[in-house]
């Protein structure tokens, strides 16, 4: 279940990334959603959410954008660390609802921790750019690495080809 908290801080940092990441293992057949999840492995899915997180990124340096802890926000990344837990979950043939939960508490580790590394990044460096990117980098590698730590997981359990 560690796996799904990184999704969830991963989700926290960059609302869509876990989402888009576990699109893309699914629809490689690294990740095999199955039953309501199947969604996530259609292409339609994998280009839907690469652009909102890409757009994400970009949107994510500008000065306008609101901050991460106001209440849309807040509940955008709950919801999206939520889905997140449920397609993890879901294709590891584990209990739904612990999925979504162990998801949730790391959204809500990503989107305050985060904001207070930032704050502190951003006053040390002197600019908030190198900080955003380095912000959007890491959470891209924590969704990815949790990926594929799941696909490792389910192929050593026979759940899925490795």
């Amino acid at each position: 279940m560690i796996w799904m908290v990184v999704l969830g801080i991963s989700t926290g940092m960059r609302t869509l990334t876990a989402t888009a990441v576990l699109c893309w293992y699914a629809w490689l057949g690294l990740l095999p959603q199955h039953g309501w999840t199947f969604w996530a492995g259609n292409l339609i899915s994998v280009i839907v959410f690469t652009l909102m997180a890409l757009g994400e990124y970009v949107g994510d340096t500008l000065p306008a954008t609101p901050s991460r802890t106001s209440l849309p926000q807040v509940l955008a990344r709950l919801l999206f660390g939520s889905v997140a837990g449920a397609l993890a979950a879901q294709a590891m043939l584990e209990p739904v609802a612990g999925g979504v939960l162990f998801a949730v508490a790391g959204a809500l580790i990503g989107t305050y921790g985060g904001h207070r590394l930032r704050a502190a990044a951003t006053r040390r460096v002197g600019r908030d750019i190198p900080v955003a990117l380095s912000e959007s980098a890491l959470a891209l590698g924590l969704a990815v690495l949790a990926a594929h730590r799941l696909h490792i997981a389910g192929a050593m359990e026979g759940l899925f080809p490795s």
